[in-house]
């Protein structure tokens, strides 16, 4: 790998997650660095070569954390890279791992999930595979997300895509989704 072994960057606007998970990583022996916009990553990379990064996918003002992938990823290809999101939809998921991600979580996920993460490198074909057919309502969810992907995360043009008002598809971004 290159970069630094231990250095990991934690790229998430919510300062009280990210200062948690920077502690908790820490511990751990990794040196962390923080950002909470693409700019505070690019301005990073001037100065550093971290091994290890943790992307969240929404970031704020609506930036996508898959932009910030790709440029983690172009900028080191070696770089191991973890999404983790409180908005995972399959579409989300396709797309952080062919920009370059390792994994991609659901939130909420701990040290230890990451980790994992980050040394896992094979798929696994004794994943669990579910008899469960698929709701209508979870089926709307991965459209919508499948069409903020597209969009860039612009609630704007995919509500315009998806032919819903913008402030209906706000709304269905706030309910938790239904499994």
């Amino acid at each position: 790998m290159s970069g630094t072994e231990r250095q990991l960057l934690i790229v998430e606007d919510d300062d009280t997650f990210a200062r948690t998970l920077a502690r908790s990583f820490e511990r751990r022996g990794y040196e962390v660095l923080r950002a909470s916009s693409l700019e505070e990553v690019k301005a990073l990379l001037r100065t550093y070569q971290p091994g290890y990064a943790v992307v969240d996918l929404k970031l704020a003002g609506g930036a996508s954390g898959l932009a910030c992938v790709h440029d983690l990823h172009t900028h080191d290809p070696q770089m191991l890279i973890v999404v983790l999101t409180g908005y995972a939809s399959i579409a989300t998921a396709v797309e952080a791992i062919k920009l370059g991600a390792r994994h991609y979580l659901a939130k909420p996920a701990n040290t230890d999930d990451i980790e994992a993460a980050f040394a896992r490198a094979q798929g696994d074909v004794e994943v669990e595979l579910t008899e469960r057919t698929t709701s209508i309502k979870t089926l709307e969810w991965e459209r919508i997300h499948e069409t903020l992907a597209e969009t860039g995360f612009n609630i704007s043009e995919t509500a315009r895509r998806l032919g819903m008002h913008r402030r209906t598809l706000a709304r269905k971004l706030e309910k938790q989704r239904v499994k």
